[in-house]
């Protein structure tokens, strides 16, 4: 009933006058598109779940980088069409955590841990949790003002980069056999050290705050293309090359954030020392302080131990 509809939509107003009432067609589809890549990647992680159940675990990675392909593109997306807010942000942490750490962990207890029974269990189990602390300490972090010298770094491995890298064993695998790299001892050992390095504070590269130059842009790109020329003919060895260069690439990075920091401290020191206290005028009088007396409450505490 058209009329019934418009006089309930009067009441409404006059009974809340200061709320607008919105319409789902004054929402923007720029405002959508981010969240859209969201659900894909969260779709995609729950696929590679039924992929392994399946025994498809070609698939099942495969399903788990395409997640972690949008995952990529819907952050940089939202920003630039200025469509970001909390309902995204929130969205994304849990799509990142049964993407990258519920999906994994499924993976490979169904593709190997499972041999281990309860052990197995305990251990992916034990990475699913970190990928959950690891997700909840960067949201936690996003209202405080980070370090400076940090700014261009992870604090610890993020969970896309965790997902790729505990899949490393499952590459070598399909590309040169089940030899070693589907033992469950190698693999029990590899979850572990990676969980750990999830939630540590080790400095890890940050792709987000790379900045091209103009000169090196075409350089870039042609990279670009040879590595989507090689994923696309040899996809196995090219992952696995791309693991093994995150994981060279953790000690540089650990030695750039120190040089990043003693830069700063440096760059701190010198500020001190350029803007000394001005000395007294001549002949200007030193101000006259009135002594300090001493209170009965006062536990003669000095000022520099309440410091932080």
């Amino acid at each position: 009933m058209p009329g019934r509809s418009g006089r309930s939509r009067e009441r409404f107003r006059e009974r809340h006058p200061h709320m607008r009432v919105r319409r789902l067609s004054h929402l923007s589809v720029n405002r959508m598109v981010p969240n859209v890549l969201t659900l894909l990647a969260l779709c995609a992680g729950m696929t590679a779940i039924r992929f392994a159940i399946n025994g498809q675990y070609q698939y099942a990675t495969l399903t788990i980088i395409a997640a972690g392909i949008f995952d990529g593109l819907d952050g940089r997306l939202a920003r630039l069409l200025k469509a970001t807010s909390s309902f995204g942000a929130e969205l994304d942490s849990l799509s990142d955590f049964i993407s990258f750490g519920v999906a994994p962990a499924a993976v490979l207890y169904l593709w190997t841990m499972a041999a281990w029974h309860s052990v197995g269990w305990v251990i992916v189990l034990f990475y699913a949790v970190c990928c959950a602390l690891r997700l909840a300490r960067f949201n936690a972090q996003l209202a405080t003002e980070p370090v400076p010298y940090l700014a261009n770094f992870f604090k610890g491995a993020p969970a896309p980069a965790g997902a790729g890298l505990v899949m490393v064993p499952m590459f070598i695998s399909f590309e040169w056999g089940d030899f070693i790299a589907r033992s469950p001892y190698l693999n029990g050992i590899w979850i572990s050290i990676v969980a750990v390095m999830m939630v540590s504070t080790v400095p890890t590269v940050s792709l987000k705050r790379i900045r091209v130059p103009h000169q090196m842009v075409i350089p870039t790109l042609l990279v670009i293309v040879l590595m989507i020329a090689f994923f696309t003919t040899a996809p196995w060895p090219t992952l696995t090359c791309i693991g093994l260069i995150y994981i060279v690439s953790i000690p540089l990075t650990v030695q750039a954030a120190m040089r990043a920091r003693e830069q700063f401290e440096a760059r701190r020191a010198d500020a001190t020392v350029a803007s000394p206290v001005p000395p007294p005028a001549p002949g200007a009088q030193p101000p006259v302080t009135a002594p300090e007396i001493p209170s009965a409450d006062d536990n003669s505490t000095p000022a520099s131990a309440w410091r932080h």
